[in-house]
């Protein structure tokens, strides 16, 4: 049985599963930032944006939070093309 998985580049060549995704979320708003605050807390950021500004957060299944470069719409456009 061949397991096929499905991943998405959200920037500098970062991948992320995208079956384990539950949410892609705008990086501006003050609950965002509270979200990477307390993620950074907990140690459970993946940071992609490889110093670049945040412009969206991924919220995975294991709690993990990947802040990535790339616009919360540009990577939910990459979700759905490969979905379709």
């Amino acid at each position: 049985m061949k397991i096929v998985r499905k991943v998405i580049n959200v920037g500098y060549g970062n991948n992320v599963n995208i079956d384990k995704v539950l949410a892609i979320v705008n990086a501006e708003s003050s609950p965002s930032r509270r979200l990477i605050k307390n993620a950074k807390e907990k140690g459970l950021v993946v940071d992609a944006t490889e110093g670049n500004k945040t412009a969206a957060i991924i919220v995975m299944e294991s709690d993990k939070v990947v802040l990535s470069a790339i616009s919360a719409d540009t990577i939910r456009k990459r979700i759905n093309t490969i979905k379709e």
